[in-house]
């Protein structure tokens, strides 16, 4: 895996304005973080990409644990982070605001080591149901696997509504499934694997025992009447209207547009 060319960051510079037009004080402190964190490692990695991403052979075979928290946080271009920080700014806005900074930090923690244990899982299991070695040794990097996993908290948390994905237009409950497969289509070296677990880890939270492992284990009891965690969250932060921010368009419709953006920019 080769390293990132550090000539033109103008994806970089996208999500700076991006983050300014929202505001610092608009955004929770989490998110904030998390956004600065995936910043700074890609201004200033901790260590080469073929050194930080996961793969079956590197992680689980090689014993090089660090893989595991290092891979979410590291980016193979200033494209890859601005898709995924923008995603990061919705999401995280909307869900932190719901759930409180330190159930949602504790989300992002977990989620980011979970993400990349069920991405091996995976991957071992396309080896050999395929007879191909290859998917032990294929490594990813990016904060993407988390994100599909937040998208599925987030349409559990905020239920109903539409999303247009490459002009199609579907429920917000099936999206993230229509998207990991435009994705795919669109872009065949992303990691199919990482996007997957994601929605796994997701639907592990939502549907399945681990967001009530979660609350046991932080002894927490969740009694909130509408299926979502107890806390109370940071009273600063509170929803608001994001749509001034994105032109009134929806995530699938800003990535769409940056996308475009993206194309226009490597043409010129």
């Amino acid at each position: 895996m080769q390293r990132r060319n550090k000539a033109s960051n103008v994806g970089l510079l996208l999500l700076l304005s991006q983050i300014y037009q929202v505001g610092l004080n608009r955004i929770p402190p989490v998110t904030l973080v998390t956004l600065a964190i995936n910043i700074f490692l890609f201004i200033q990695p901790l260590k080469r990409l073929d050194e930080t991403c996961i793969s079956v052979n590197e992680c689980l075979y090689m014993k090089d644990w660090h893989r595991l928290y290092l891979s979410p946080f590291h980016h193979a271009d200033d494209w890859h982070l601005y898709f995924n920080m923008v995603s990061l700014l919705w999401k995280g806005i909307n869900l932190e605001s719901k759930l409180g900074s330190a159930w949602f930090g504790y989300i992002i923690a977990l989620f980011s080591l979970l993400v990349g244990v069920l991405y091996m899982i995976l991957e071992i299991a396309l080896a050999e149901l395929l007879d191909n070695p290859m998917y032990k040794l294929s490594c990813a990097v990016g904060f993407s696997g988390v994100l599909f996993a937040l998208k599925v908290l987030n349409n559990y948390y905020h239920p109903g509504g539409t999303s247009r994905i490459m002009g199609i237009l579907v429920p917000n409950k099936y999206a993230c499934w229509l998207e990991l497969i435009a994705i795919h289509l669109l872009n065949p070296g992303s990691s199919f694997a990482g996007h997957l677990a994601g929605i796994l880890v997701g639907l592990m939270y939502t549907k399945g025992p681990l967001k009530t492992i979660m609350e046991a284990c932080a002894g927490q009891r969740n009694s909130y009447s509408s299926g979502g965690f107890s806390y109370s969250g940071n009273p600063y932060y509170t929803s608001r209207d994001y749509n001034v921010y994105t032109d009134g368009l929806n995530e699938e419709e800003q990535f769409e547009r940056a996308m475009r953006n993206s194309l226009n920019d490597r043409a010129n």
